[in-house]
């Protein structure tokens, strides 16, 4: 009994210890306004890599699917280094490279050993401010992404949330998809990827972050080194004013009778990334869970929707969201089911939101808690999450918040907390709805639209 004791205490003492001991993320601006950040560890390896805020709601109707278009052509070669030359130097290294473009963020970043930090912060600088765009390369994935578009278009889920985004944000920057339409990826010019790169490639608007066995000091003197020649680009002109993506409550229907299943994805307008109230919204969307009928545990799972589902045979999958940008948000939950089920899964997947705003028990709210922790802890298992999340955590909040700071913020929530912010987001809100597939026995939008709210006597 007493070794038993002191293992559980050791356990509880780890966890603390765990919050305390993560290494202190070191930030420096540089006079161009290039902030370099970065976390220090005893790992062989390291994640460097840049992170600008920049995408596709950084783009109009004319260039919409130049960001993705530009993460193409980035490590197709540069100025200095033609094609061949620069991917014989990265293979050289044993490195690993890759990015990303998303509505508000793009980012490119190698996973190298720790020796190379200096040369990967080169490439990346390189990559950075002096891509070649040679015009046989933007006809060669001219061809790439049109075929990944007709690609994209079979991959339901992802067609949904492109839809609830559309429908929810309609006639707004946020609405348009982040790879473009098929007609601007056609007709997109090296000029248009030029101007692109000009506007918004700005030192303040950029952050060089690297996690692993690396020295602050060194890497704050290779930027030095390889980003001077970054643009300046004074407070005012750094970052764009956006006009606010207005939330619209409507829906889109995409009724296929040949596809097998439904996808159906529903939301309010959530909190930007800002907002103390996305803590409790993420605590109130562990209390709803997720489901899969590939997931172990049946109906005795701790997720009431998810029993439900079981029981009643209501779903193949669901998933919550919560969905932050810098202004606004999507908080909802999406699902997948047989076309005769979606009445009764979307009634039982409402009857959870209206319960979190008026019902929500500590119990549930102490569970979802710890299920939280745990995610939040997973999700920073490598050197290259970490170097994500310093990169997004300064751009979306202007620092890094360390672990034990969101350990603190979620173990403040309460369930009155959760029924007080669910009520603001959700009760008696209009919903986005976007609807893909065998939709047939959707209900009426006035129909959903009434039950986001209960009538007691």
């Amino acid at each position: 009994a007493t070794l038993l004791t002191l293992t559980r205490n050791r356990g509880v003492a780890t966890y603390a210890q765990a919050l305390h001991n993560i290494p202190e993320t070191q930030v420096t601006t540089l006079e161009n306004g290039l902030r370099v950040a970065s976390e220090e560890s005893n790992q062989p390896t390291c994640t460097v890599g840049v992170w600008i805020g920049v995408g596709s709601r950084y783009e109009n109707e004319k260039n919409n699917g130049a960001g993705y278009f530009l993460e193409h052509l980035a490590f197709k070669g540069t100025k200095k280094r033609p094609g061949v030359a620069f991917e014989k130097e990265v293979e050289s290294m044993g490195a690993h490279l890759s990015g990303y473009t998303s509505r508000e963020q793009t980012a490119y970043y190698i996973k190298a050993l720790s020796k190379d930090m200096p040369k990967v912060v080169e490439l990346l600088a390189d990559v950075v401010q002096n891509c070649a765009l040679e015009e046989s390369q933007i006809e060669k994935e001219r061809g790439v992404i049109l075929q990944e578009l007709t690609e994209l278009d079979s991959n339901l889920t992802d067609v949904t949330f492109d839809y609830l985004h559309a429908t929810a944000f309609q006639g707004t920057a946020l609405g348009r998809t982040v790879e473009g339409t098929t007609e601007n990826i056609k007709h997109m010019t090296r000029a248009d990827l030029v101007s692109y790169v000009d506007t918004n490639f700005k030192a303040p608007r950029m952050v060089l972050a690297a996690a692993g066995g690396i020295s602050h000091k060194e890497l704050v003197d290779a930027a030095k080194q390889h980003f001077s020649g970054l643009p300046f680009a004074y407070k005012e002109d750094a970052v764009p004013i956006l006009p606010h993506c207005r939330f619209t409550g409507s829906e889109i229907r995409v009724r296929d009778d040949a596809l097998p299943h439904a996808h159906i994805a529903l939301a309010v307008e959530g909190p930007g990334w800002a907002d103390p109230d996305n803590v409790v919204l993420l605590v109130a969307n562990s209390i709803i869970g997720c489901y899969d009928r590939t997931f172990g545990g049946g109906k005795n799972q701790s997720s009431r929707l998810a029993t439900l589902a079981v029981e009643h045979n209501l779903c193949h999958s669901f998933q919550t969201f919560n969905t932050s940008y810098s202004d606004t948000g999507l908080f909802g939950f999406h699902f997948v089911s047989d076309p005769l089920s979606i009445d009764d899964m979307l009634y039982c997947a409402q009857g959870e939101w209206m319960r979190l705003c008026t019902s929500t028990t500590e119990s549930e709210v102490k569970r979802a808690k710890n299920m939280l922790r745990n995610a939040m802890v997973a999700q920073l298992d490598g050197t290259t999450p970490v170097c994500e999340n310093i990169g997004s955590h300064l751009l979306n909040y202007g620092r890094r918040i360390p672990l034990e700071e969101w350990d603190s913020r979620i173990s403040a929530v309460d369930s009155r907390m959760v029924r007080e912010v669910c009520s603001k987001y959700i009760y008696d809100k209009c919903p986005a709805i976007a609807a893909v597939g065998p939709i047939e026995q959707l209900l009426d939008y006035n129909r959903i639209r009434s039950a986001m709210y209960w009538i007691r006597f």
